[in-house]
Formats: structure tokens, sequence, C-alpha cells
């Protein structure tokens, strides 16, 4: 479910999704982008730009009516099927992680254009915890402590939960959290 903010700029209205669009690394990634006019066109320029912070936007693709003009560094990796202005990003990266810029210029007896930013976030999947118990081997009952120890080799936003017998494990006397 997505909210939507429209730019309005003169009779061109270009409607974007209003928040960050979260992506998964190694999936693809839809932008999804719709404008309308009320104007004669007889050329309908789409293009999109990514830019981080603190970096200068690259031009990724463009069209003109049907034709496609690639980045050639970037083709096989961004979709755009004019007159439909949404981008498909395949597969995605977590480098691909920053500000996508649509922009739109129809050119009837004059130019008016349009354009929008949207933020991609890339969430890497967690991978399976880990489990290492200290000391490794042996009952530890009535004397010492055991120090169970939980390690995930990747993902992003990672929140770790002690469960005993299905039910969250709480700070007390017995158990410390660190």
């Amino acid at each position: 479910f997505f909210h939507f903010y429209a730019g309005i700029c003169s009779a061109l209205k270009l409607t974007v999704p209003s928040h960050t669009i979260h992506g998964v690394e190694g999936q693809a990634l839809h932008l999804p982008v719709d404008y309308n006019f009320n104007a004669t066109a007889s050329e309908i320029q789409i293009i999109w730009l990514f830019e981080r912070p603190q970096t200068n936007p690259k031009y990724l693709l463009g069209s003109v009516n049907q034709t496609v003009v690639p980045d050639l560094e970037y083709q096989h990796k961004f979709t755009l099927l004019p007159p439909n202005a949404s981008l498909m990003i395949n597969p995605l990266h977590i480098s691909d992680e920053g500000d996508y810029i649509v922009k739109v210029n129809v050119r009837g007896t004059g130019t008016i254009a349009a354009s929008q930013k949207i933020r991609v976030a890339v969430d890497v999947p967690v991978t399976k915890p880990i489990v290492h118990a200290e000391p490794s081997s042996g009952v530890v009952e009535y004397v010492g402590n055991i120090t169970l120890k939980c390690t995930v080799e990747k993902g992003t936003r990672v929140v770790y939960q002690w469960m005993k017998n299905g039910k969250p494990l709480l700070a007390g006397p017995n158990y410390t959290f660190s």
C-alpha cells in the first residue's frame, strides 16, 4: 500500500510514492511513477538520475517517446518501458541505496516539466543465527556462569531476542544481556 505525493508543474502532474521504498538485496525493485498532462504532446521525455549523499547525480537512462537511451554502464540493471515512467532495478545491490530522481518533460506548443525524488533503502536478509556457549562443554549446575553468544553473518536492522520455552527472556538476577 503506497501513499502518493503529486508534484504539479503547470499542466503536468507527476505522482510517486511519498515515502522510502524498501527493497531486498539481490531481488528486483519497482519504482512506480505515474504522470498525466492536459496538453497536446509532440514529444515526451523521461529521465532517471541516481544520487547518493555528497555525490553528483548519475544519469541512469532516459527516453524520448518510445526510444530508450541507457547509460551503457548500467543498461543491464535498469529498465524503463515508455510511455510508462516507472523504473525497474534488477538486481538490487546495497550500493543502490540513495535517491532516485525522475524528470518528465512534455513538449507541445511549449515545454512543461516536473520532477520527483524517491528514496530507496536496501535491506539485506538476516542469515541464520549462530549461538556459541562458553564454557562450550560440561554442566553448569549450581555453580559458575554460562555465556551464550549469538551472531549473524549478514543482515540489516538486526534485532536480538532471547527466548526460554517459547517466551521472551527478561533481564533479572539470573540473566544479564549485553
